[in-house]
């Protein structure tokens, strides 16, 4: 029992260090207002599971990086396939009151989450990393893809974006 205690220290300060960036990954993945908490707690779950089986080869960022898309993918996958069997019901979307944004601003987020929803699975993540502030090099760890790749498919993702806010600003 004692070799669990410093693991559970190690997963309690990753979470708390890691905890916002894969919110936000979730809540980009998510369907309905509500998903969000559950892929969250999906993607603790897989780094509670394989923490034992992190060996370092990358950086842990990279790695949860990694564990968050894997989760959020498969779980889209999922719900792509039962979507047809079952009927979504939306719940009610609020912003907290301590929340305040202007409303353009709030008309240009939600044009800009909007266009990324429609993009690819490869692209949405390239472009969810980026957004993230990671560097290319660390895009490219994280997709398996060249860092000259992510180049080129960065450039042609953003045109895509710049066309779709457009279209809708």
């Amino acid at each position: 029992m004692k070799d669990k205690k410093p693991m559970t220290e190690t997963f309690e300060q990753l979470l708390e260090n890691n905890k916002e960036k894969i919110y936000r990954i979730c809540n980009i993945y998510a369907i309905s207002p509500l998903e969000p908490q559950d892929l969250f707690q999906e993607v603790i779950f897989a780094i509670w599971k394989s923490l034992p089986t992190f060996k370092g080869n990358s950086s842990v960022d990279t790695w949860i990086y990694r564990i968050t898309l894997n989760v959020c993918l498969r779980s889209k996958q999922k719900s792509e396939k039962t979507y047809n069997e079952t009927l979504q019901l939306e719940s009610i979307q609020f912003i907290p009151l301590e929340t305040h944004i202007e409303n353009n601003q709030h008309e240009k987020f939600n044009a800009l989450t909007s266009c990324i929803s429609k993009l690819n699975n490869e692209n949405k993540s390239i472009i969810i990393l980026y957004l993230e502030e990671l560097k290319y090099k660390e895009i490219a760890e994280i997709t398996g893809l060249t860092e000259n790749h992510i180049a080129v498919k960065m450039k042609r993702i953003k045109k895509i974006l710049l066309d779709c806010i457009t279209n809708k600003i």
